[in-house]
Parts: C-alpha cells; structure tokens; sequence
C-alpha cells in the first residue's frame, strides 16, 4: 500500500464517517453504549471475583481433637500433609474460649467459664471451595480428629455466585458484542448502498477489491475507536464515581473495590480491540455484497 493510498483511503473513511452525519453519531453511540455495558458487568465480576477470593482465604473448617490425644504436633503435620489444605493453625482451648469471650463480650455465659470445658481444635483453610467436601471427609478421617465442621453450605453459595456471575457476564458480552457488529454494519452499508454505482463503476475499469474495501475499513475502524475512546473515558469516570460511594458508605465497608489503576490497561485494551474489531467487522459485512462478482 503507497502512501499516497493509504491517504486517499484515510480521506475516503473520514469523508464516509461524516457524509451519513446522524447514523455514524448513532452507530458510536451505540457502540460506546454496549462496550459500556460490557465493561460493567466485566469489572463487577473481576470485582465479585475477588471478594470471593478473599472470601474463600477467610473461610476456614473446624477440626476438633479428641479429649485424650496429646500430639497435636504430628496432628497437625498429618493435616498440612492432605491435598486441597492450604494452611493448618492450632487453637488451644485456652485460645477457644479468649476467642469467645473476645467475640461475646456482653455474654455473661462466656465470662469465668474453665476453658477446659472446649476441645483443642485446628484451623484449617482450603485452596478450592469446590473440594471442600472431600477435604473434610480427609481431615475427618485422620486419627485424633474427633469432629469437623466446615460450612459447606457457604461454600456451595459462593460457588454458584460466581458461576452465575460468570456466566450472565459471557451471555451478556456476546449478545451485545453482536448486537454492535449488527448497527455499525448496517450504518456503512448506507454508505455502500448511496455509493453501490460508483463501485460498480470502480470494479468495471479494474480496481481490486481490497481498493474498495479499504475506505470502508477505516470508516469501521474509525467509528469503533473513536466508540471505545469515549467508552473508555466514561467508564473510568463511572467506576471512580462507584468506588467513592462505596468507600464513603458505612453500610458497604465489607466490600473493598479494586483500583482502576490495576484494571486500567487490561479495560482500554479490551476496549480499544472490541471497538476496532466491531468497526472493522461491521464495514467487512457491509461491503461484501458488493464485492461479489
């Protein structure tokens, strides 16, 4: 491509992009609307992901000792030892009942009590939620264990909280993904058709396809750059915007948000390739009827 092409192709996309004035502001609007939409429900569940994350390192099972086992040591290297365990802490039942007391502090019933009414008992984290199961099952069986609980209940539920999330998020991306192929396409295929006899023209006296493809090419890519610029400007605004008011509320302190400056570069890439790649798409879909022979 020379680069007295690649200007004339600039001019020709520019010149399109702006002679169907209210259809190409439509079409990035649309766009800037749907990357928008996107870029939402993508970064709430990075976000939701996360809590679940630290969630899942804050979750923790119970694994009580029997009354008259003393190796709580070698107990607790048998514990370490069992797949899916991340981390095995030993609380005594002096430790059990400071723990209560700390966390009932109103409790008459708590306060005075002879710790040695409470079991010697272990802490233990998992790696996966998903085989909490068959590490209770494994820690249960270990001798000097007398009991387990675990709340795998919680755990089902944090699971399915973020498969769901996970999955709306696909659904949600792919349909609006096609719905902006689908508006751009047609936006340029105006352009095509208002042009459709002077492409003839172009294609009786030899002009190659990738000649007349080309202006309508940088009209795509113009349009959905141009759609994910601001996309990404108003994104950034609304997330900064969302992460105040949920710092400034008390009612939400449990949730921490995820800084845009961690999440900035992967969100403009994502960004700027969904644009492009609409544009782009939308102008290849447009104009490939008129390249038949």
């Amino acid at each position: 491509m020379s680069k007295h092409n690649f200007g004339y192709f600039i001019h020709e996309g520019v010149s399109n992009m702006f002679s169907h004035g209210f259809m190409s502001f439509a079409a990035i609007g649309i766009t800037v609307a749907c990357l928008l939409i996107m870029g939402t429900f993508t970064l709430v569940a990075v976000n939701a992901n996360g809590l679940l994350e630290d969630l899942e390192r804050e979750n923790e099972m119970l694994a009580f000792v029997e009354e008259d086992f003393t190796d709580t040591a070698g107990l607790q290297k048998k514990l370490a030892a069992i797949p899916n365990v991340a981390s095995v802490s030993f609380i005594s039942r002096q430790q059990a009942m400071e723990r209560f007391v700390e966390q009932y502090p109103d409790e008459e019933i708590f306060q005075g009590l002879d710790p040695n009414i409470l079991r010697d008992r272990f802490s233990i984290k998992v790696l996966d939620l998903e085989r909490i199961s068959q590490t209770r099952a494994a820690v249960d069986a270990v001798d000097g264990i007398a009991r387990v609980n675990a709340s795998e209940e919680v755990a089902g539920g944090f699971i399915t909280i973020r498969n769901v999330a996970t999955v709306v998020c696909v659904a949600l991306i792919a349909i609006l993904f096609v719905v902006s192929v689908f508006i751009i396409s047609n936006t340029i295929r105006l352009t095509t058709f208002d042009r459709r006899e002077e492409i003839a023209i172009m294609r009786m006296v030899g002009a190659t396809n990738g000649f007349i493809r080309w202006p309508f090419v940088y009209e795509g890519f113009l349009m959905g750059f141009l759609g994910a610029s601001i996309a990404f400007l108003m994104q950034w605004g609304f997330y900064e915007a969302v992460a105040r008011g949920v710092s400034s509320n008390d009612a939400l302190q449990l949730i921490e948000v995820i800084p845009f400056k961690e999440l900035w570069a992967p969100v403009a890439g994502f960004f700027a390739g969904a644009g492009i790649f609409i544009g782009v798409g939308g102008s290849l879909s447009a104009i490939r009827k008129y390249l038949q022979v």
